[in-house]
């Protein structure tokens, strides 16, 4: 499966976002709990604009994680509602722009407006043309019992099934071992 360059770039960091969470996180604790952290997870990636690097924003970012964590599991006609939601409270305005070493995209909102507002409104668009493709599918939580980490799915057969490769090792000793405890 493939979607726009813009679209799995902003997909994969949404993805890199909500796995911060405690929930989801190797540890089990916010891996975005400090402004610092923020800003690491901010240099992984491209985003141009307005950062404040400051409590306020982190707050911010909490509050659009948790929010792009429940969308990112709805079914197609309940995300259409909550991603129309995240563009008409941006009051967002698709347009393309080009800048630093970065090809035409798309973005909706003005490089001034607060950083959560356009993570939020980048997460939107590219959902839009996840929803436009009827890919919902491919986006998921990780299949280890223990882990609420998110995944996207851009594999040819639509089949994996983890997080990481550490969460996919895990479940397969798992499995192994209770086929060894049963005799096969």
């Amino acid at each position: 499966m493939r979607f726009a360059p813009d679209t799995e770039e902003s997909l994969a960091f949404v993805v890199a976002l909500c796995n911060t969470d405690p929930s989801a996180s190797r540890g089990g604790d916010d891996e975005l709990a400090t402004v610092d952290q923020l800003l690491a997870l901010l240099g992984r990636f491209h985003y141009s604009g307005r950062i404040d690097g400051d409590e306020a924003e982190l707050r911010d970012v909490h509050l659009t994680r948790a929010l792009l964590r429940n969308v990112w599991s709805l079914e197609r006609d309940d995300a259409v509602e909550a991603v129309n939601k995240m563009l008409r409270d941006a009051k967002a305005l698709p347009h393309l722009v080009r800048h630093d070493d970065l090809d035409w995209h798309m973005h909706a909102t003005e490089p001034t407006s607060p950083l959560a507002e356009r993570m939020r409104v980048e997460a939107a668009l590219a959902l839009i043309d996840v929803i436009r493709m009827n890919e919902m599918d491919r986006l998921r939580v990780c299949a280890a019992d223990d882990c609420a980490g998110l995944l996207l799915d851009l594999s040819r057969n639509g089949l994996k099934r983890f997080c990481s490769v550490r969460c996919g090792n895990r479940m397969n000793m798992i499995a192994f071992r209770e086929r060894r405890a049963d005799g096969r």
